[in-house]
């Protein structure tokens, strides 16, 4: 039976998409959990890519951090889980 880690990539894997929507480069955005207060750079989140959207969670506790799916037409972004999302800004 296969582990829910085995699937789980790191927060490169959504890099791209995630680039789109902020315009920026994202993977040294720091994502602080809701649950356990862990922060960390996204590119260390668990990524999960393989539904119709994608599932980011926390490394330390493995609470859902973070959604986000795209249609035709509309990007759907679900932040809950989380408490803040920092990105450090470009002088």
């Amino acid at each position: 039976m296969n582990h829910p880690d085995d699937f789980a990539l790191d927060g490169n894997a959504v890099a791209g998409p995630l680039s789109e929507i902020f315009g920026v480069d994202v993977t040294s955005i720091r994502v602080t959990c809701e649950d356990c207060g862990a922060t960390a750079p996204l590119a260390r989140v668990a990524a999960y890519v393989r539904g119709p959207g994608s599932v980011l969670r926390c490394r330390s506790c493995t609470s859902v951090i973070g959604r986000f799916a795209r249609s035709r037409d509309s990007i759907w972004l679900d932040l809950r889980g989380s408490t803040s999302w920092q990105l450090r800004a470009t002088s």
